[in-house]
């Protein structure tokens, strides 16, 4: 596996080694042992999977605050999405920054995104499947999330009017969310 580092401290791309041959391809998908090597200490615990019928179908910016906080490792299956992190730790030097990146069942690069991030991602073509691991198990109590066309970020997602669910048309500005959101991960970025 090939690590690739964004802008955002602990926010990786990877990129299996695919064996094409005639028949196909054969990757590697998941490694615990190189995941726990960047210095994820806690085991994935779900596998997620949606599917998403349309392009333009933006699902985000969510996060679990702590002391549910999850770590996600992020790859689509099928079809593409535009797939963003966010960090949302207060007292991060980087609070408030996004990345980018584009992750698509040709490329088959993965984003592994920490906990104290908001993410989010948008399809780009029809019959899209995302698949994520989560590090904890989901918490409606710490569930939150960051509205997707908050202006203080200006993520230039690919579609101006996404097909969204009522819940994340309603999430509030980044600015807004209690600053308590994410004590843990903010002792995290202290020690950074």
């Amino acid at each position: 596996m090939k690590l690739i580092t964004t802008e955002l401290d602990g926010v990786w791309i990877i990129e299996p080694q695919v064996h094409v041959d005639n028949r196909g391809f054969f990757m590697e998908s998941y490694n615990d042992a190189f995941v726990r090597g960047l210095g994820i200490p806690s085991a994935f615990v779900q596998d997620n999977h949606s599917l998403s019928k349309e392009a333009g179908t933006l699902r985000g910016l969510h996060f679990q605050s702590a002391p549910r906080a999850q770590t996600k490792l992020v790859r689509a299956a099928s079809g593409a999405i535009y797939d963003v992190a966010v960090d949302i730790r207060p007292r991060s030097a980087t609070f408030g920054r996004w990345v980018g990146v584009i992750l698509s069942a040709d490329n088959r690069r993965q984003l592994l995104i920490p906990q104290g991030f908001a993410h989010g991602f948008c399809t780009l073509v029809p019959n899209t499947e995302v698949l994520y691991k989560v590090d904890d198990y989901y918490s409606r109590e710490h569930d939150g999330g960051v509205a997707w066309d908050d202006p203080d970020l200006g993520i230039p997602w690919p579609f101006a009017q996404p097909v969204l669910s009522e819940k994340d048309g309603r999430h509030p500005r980044l600015r807004d969310l209690s600053p308590n959101a994410n004590t843990e991960a903010d002792k995290e970025a202290d020690a950074v």
